[in-house]
């Protein structure tokens, strides 16, 4: 909590200065209504063909986190060269630096300190999604007033600074009505002031083949005026089961405590909890701890403990003993059909996750977490799972702890809906010819 609220308070010459500008400009604006950009109704992007596979495309990133936009690049095969990213966890440069090429000279920790000219016209596009918690539906929505609110403007100064022929912003779909819509409208403003033709729309990644319900604002400026509509969407073809993995470590299962607690009436009957149900809920970065989120319930198994002395539904949670094994009571307290939030048969298991946050290493309930369940057990889901429900191949390496890897699997953008928009934008004809 000290951490959030230095963020949210910190403050600087520099931090001041970009709050005064937003503030005046904000209180300036002239009322006009701005309209998100359709979906394309012609050809599905999934057929359309890149006009030049042989070009190069030089990327810079910025709040990099684990390069879901490089992940993409590398998903599509294409051609491309990292020119400049960043990040201000140190955790993120380990695994970033484990999975892409990149000079350490074109690395940058704070981008308040990042000076980008001296890549003017060697970068074709430049990416990022700013931290969203000053505009997030579930964090304090302070917007700018909020230090980390001020950091897209950080965004914009490097888009101006470089001169990409294209750039992609990301942040949640809160900011969209944030104010008012007043927040929105100064940042839409600020970008065409630097002479981009802007478009966005707020995407789901499970309308792009990703099962997770997770809706972000994606927001592309074209330094050339351009005929564009975002991608539409897919059918969509995989479960959340599709992305499991085939042997799951004992230290992924709830232990009885988590059982306990998820499994209480309390918890159902405000939806917090979700065992085996048909849409998933949001994963957070602190799933590790608390029980929060998705569960999914596997069979009974020889694996599985019986405590025939467990008798009680209702409990405090800290009364009880911790182990990873369902009793065989609470096994069919679980499993019990018809109720609200899950049933029994295998059809009504969780087909699309809730979205992956990146506060899910404390194990939220199942309302806002997701679970899974194997051999007679509830388990969390493993950091290779949730970098799979963000797009990410196996061939991601994983270099950090279970806490760091759920933390910045949360914090990225869905690999696949960027290559629908890459896709759809065909980027190649923004590269360059070697």
């Amino acid at each position: 909590m000290a951490t959030i609220i230095k963020d949210i308070q910190e403050e600087s010459d520099k931090i001041t200065k970009v709050k005064r500008i937003i503030k005046n400009r904000s209180e300036k604006l002239e009322k006009k209504n701005i309209l998100p950009t359709p979906l394309s109704e012609d050809v599905s992007w999934k057929e359309l063909p890149f006009s030049h596979p042989e070009n190069t495309i030089r990327i810079g990133t910025v709040f990099s986190g684990i390069g879901a936009f490089e992940h993409a690049f590398q998903r599509l095969g294409l051609k491309h060269q990292i020119m400049f990213a960043g990040d201000i966890d140190a955790k993120c440069k380990e695994s970033y630096f484990a999975n892409y090429k990149i000079n350490e000279d074109d690395w940058f920790t704070d981008i308040r300190d990042f000076d980008a000219r001296k890549y003017v016209g060697k970068v074709d596009i430049v990416v990022g999604g700013a931290p969203c918690q000053a505009f997030s539906m579930v964090g304090h929505r302070l917007g700018f007033e909020d230090a980390r609110g001020t950091l897209f403007y950080e965004f914009a100064r490097v888009v101006k600074e470089t001169q990409p022929k294209v750039f992609l912003f990301e942040n949640v779909r809160g900011l969209l009505n944030h104010d008012k819509g007043r927040t929105w409208h100064v940042i839409h403003d600020i970008f065409e002031e630097l002479g981009y033709d802007v478009k966005f729309r707020v995407l789901n990644s499970c309308d792009y083949g990703i099962p997770q319900h997770r809706e972000r604002v994606y927001c592309l400026g074209f330094k050339k005026k351009t005929k564009f509509e975002y991608p539409a969407p897919i059918e969509l073809e995989y479960r959340m089961y599709d992305f499991l993995e085939d042997f799951i470590d004992t230290k992924y299962f709830l232990r009885e405590k988590g059982v306990k607690f998820v499994t209480s009436h309390k918890n159902r009957m405000k939806s917090y909890t979700q065992i085996n149900g048909d849409i998933q809920l949001c994963q957070k970065r602190n799933q590790q701890f608390n029980w929060h989120g998705d569960f999914v319930f596997h069979p009974d198994s020889e694996l599985t403990e019986h405590d025939t002395d467990f008798d009680e539904f209702i409990f405090d949670v800290k009364d009880v003993e911790e182990k990873y094994y369902l009793s065989e009571k609470v096994a069919k307290y679980v499993l019990a059909g018809g109720t609200k939030n899950f049933k029994t048969s295998t059809e009504t298991d969780l087909d699309v996750a809730r979205p992956l946050l990146q506060s899910m290493h404390k194990m939220h309930r199942a309302g806002v977490d997701n679970y899974v369940t194997h051999k007679g057990r509830i388990r969390k889901l493993t950091p290779r799972e949730c970098l799979r429900l963000m797009g990410f191949k196996d061939t991601f390496k994983i270099v950090v702890s279970d806490t760091s890897a759920y933390q910045q699997a949360g914090n990225s953008i869905v690999v696949d809906v960027l290559i629908a928009i890459l896709k759809q934008m065909d980027i190649t004809q923004y590269g360059i010819t070697e």
